[in-house]
């Protein structure tokens, strides 16, 4: 083998990062590679060819697909505000399906993941996308075990990646597998870039209330729950203020809801806690406490397991600074906050 060729599919409104990202991996790695080492060579091709204009405006030249034929070592899909376009045209997608034939891995970022799963490139498989898309990624291909959490999802020669930015985490991983562990170190330290990303997507995921339920002693039920988080909020007690059965409410609430109700509560915790911890200058143990948490140790669990982060690393990297130094502090009308 005397180069990896990496086919970069591009179509009208694909997200420039998604392309230009995992490329500038692949572009550090050949310039930082020995003369024996193998490197890559990039090719974009597009139904939209020769210049295809990405969201933000940027201008990519390509060629027509048909000359990305032949053996391909990586086929790289972006996603893009151009995507709903993209998946309505069948040449497209059927091109896609194609080439990931002959392609030794397949890889996508962000929303190209479901251009993998329109190919029916997916269909059995775990993948990943933006956290934003998540649950529609589900609902259209029930097929596709959507992963809400990782970064990038390796299954077998796929591997899709999450939101924009994390393209670039996974051509790193695509250069560990080509180069090894220590090369690819020396290419993210180049690059000014953490080798393994510290904690999943959630992180970045918008905090929001849930969505209230239609039925009234649920929705009544979440309100109170809201308005009450600093209380021990056991399952029982809410069931007996929705006047139901504990049985009838736990099965009736994530009907509704989407989640069993402690759950819901855990969830609505963080969600204030990440707020605090964004907003405020609050020592972590008052925020345990403004958030129900029995004690300190129970609040580093449950955060831990739910952002693989401390709240003080969460904090260090999410608090919402003013430019001149002071923390922004959230609007006393939002429930989510205090």
């Amino acid at each position: 083998m005397h180069q990896r060729r990496v086919v970069v599919v591009v179509y009208s409104g694909a997200q420039a990062l998604d392309i230009a990202g995992p490329i500038e991996v692949f572009d550090t790695a050949n310039r930082m590679l020995p003369g024996t080492g193998v490197r890559y060579r990039t090719q974009f091709v597009s139904s939209d060819a020769p210049l295809v204009r990405t969201c933000s405006g940027m201008a990519i030249a390509a060629e027509p697909l048909d000359v990305g034929g032949g053996p391909i070592d990586t086929l790289l899909v972006p996603g893009g505000w151009g995507l709903k376009e993209a998946l309505e045209d069948g040449g497209l997608v059927a091109w896609v399906g194609r080439a990931a034939a002959r392609s030794r891995r397949v890889a996508s970022v962000c929303g190209g993941a479901f251009l993998l799963a329109e190919a029916g490139l997916l269909t059995g498989r775990r993948a990943t996308t933006h956290w934003a898309f998540c649950e529609e990624m589900a609902q259209r291909y029930p097929d596709v075990t959507v992963e809400r959490e990782p970064i990038f999802v390796w299954d077998g020669r796929f591997v899709t990646s999450a939101g924009v930015s994390t393209g670039i985490d996974m051509a790193l991983s695509l250069v560990e597998a080509d180069h090894g562990a220590a090369f690819a170190l020396e290419v993210a330290r180049f690059l000014v870039l953490f080798f393994k990303r510290n904690g999943g997507q959630s992180q970045f995921s918008a905090v929001l209330d849930a969505q209230l339920a239609d039925r009234a002693p649920i929705r009544t039920a979440q309100e109170w729950i809201l308005d009450h988080l600093e209380l021990p909020l056991p399952v029982a007690e809410i069931a007996d203020r929705a006047n139901m059965s504990l049985r009838n409410f736990a099965r009736v609430f994530r009907r509704e809801v989407g989640t069993p109700p402690a759950q819901y509560i855990e969830q609505m915790r963080i969600a204030r806690a990440r707020k605090l911890l964004e907003t405020t200058d609050l020592p972590v143990a008052q925020i345990a406490r403004r958030c129900g948490f029995p004690a300190p140790e129970t609040f580093f669990r449950s955060f831990g397991r739910t952002l693989e982060l401390t709240p003080n690393e969460y904090r260090q990297r999410f608090q919402t600074v003013s430019p001149a130094g002071h923390i922004v502090r959230a609007a006393p009308s939002d429930r989510s906050t205090v």
